[in-house]
């Protein structure tokens, strides 16, 4: 998992300075971990903190935390939420000076919500807001007086967006009428990251998921968002992430966590990967996310 800086979330190169990727499966130390992906990151009282995917060798996906005094050097901490199915995609926000986490659970046929009982590493499942379907990589955000959440609903195929909203968290979810707002097309649906504003509009990232799951990250705004009406038009021009030489991010990037800084610029957590096949055999292919190969594997 790396770091990358820029004037826009659609303008992200490495950050200058810094050694990518920051954090691999050889910093985690209270788990064995094959993998780390899914980075967000959440800034609280001057200290940075990472919340992300780790494939626990001896299980499945559980959430581990890393912490940061600037956004650039980090340290890996410990496990903070486990359960007894796979956990990744931790989105992490704030609301109302509460912490709330809205982790991927596929394999529990339901998305619940978590709020911190002492952030970070205390966490109470409160609710769900979506059940009886696997949702993948759900990304949520706040415009006007409503909740919206974006949802891959394929299950496998990458190739399904479906768009939900309600007043409250908890409340009465609704799938928008015109949802689902993507259909056989893996190379847009499945969510990429945390929802931001660029210039006021909303902006979804979006993976590619062809050739394989998780080549690049594309960027949308959305132009129309209401209870009735949806549109959207790529941000820039092609993908905003992608594979890069033989390193880390080798055979491609699926995420982005975008937060814009109090001079302007923007910092963001991404993951890249590539293939490690001994690592591999026993992984769903669509987490297949290594932040970095260890040397017995090269």
């Amino acid at each position: 998992m790396g770091i990358y800086t820029g004037s826009s979330p659609a303008a992200l190169a490495p950050a200058s300075g810094v050694k990518n990727p920051v954090l691999t499966r050889d910093d985690v130390t209270d788990v064995c971990a094959l993998m780390v992906a899914d980075p967000f990151m959440i800034h609280v009282a001057g200290t940075w903190y990472m919340f992300f995917e780790l494939y626990n060798r001896r299980s499945h996906g559980e959430i581990g935390c890393a912490t940061s005094p600037d956004g650039f050097t980090w340290t890996y901490q410990r496990v903070v939420l486990a359960e007894p199915y796979h956990l990744s995609y931790p989105y992490v926000f704030e609301w109302q000076g509460e912490y709330y986490m809205m982790p991927e659970s596929v394999r529990a046929h339901e998305v619940r919500l978590y709020r911190a009982r002492r952030f970070p590493d205390q966490w109470d499942c409160i609710g769900t807001m979506l059940k009886g379907h696997g949702y993948a990589d759900c990304s949520i955000l706040r415009d006007g007086d409503r909740w919206w959440m974006w949802a891959e609903s394929s299950q496998g195929r990458c190739d399904t967006l479906r768009l939900f909203s309600a007043t409250d968290l908890l409340g009465q979810w609704e799938e928008h009428p015109r949802s689902p707002l993507i259909e056989w097309n893996p190379h847009l649906a499945r969510p990429a990251g945390r929802m931001v504003r660029v210039d006021g509009r909303p902006v979804r990232f979006a993976q590619n998921c062809f050739p394989d799951y998780g080549t690049e990250v594309r960027a949308f705004e959305i132009t129309e968002l209401s209870r009735t009406t949806y549109a959207e038009r790529p941000l820039g021009q092609g993908a905003i992430l992608g594979p890069g030489g033989a390193g880390w991010n080798q055979h491609g990037m699926h995420h982005v966590d975008a937060h814009r800084l109090d001079n302007g610029q923007w910092i963001a957590s991404v993951d890249g990967w590539r293939k490690v096949a001994s690592l591999l055999d026993n992984i769903d292919p669509s987490k297949m996310w290594l932040g970095k190969q260890s040397k017995e594997h090269q």
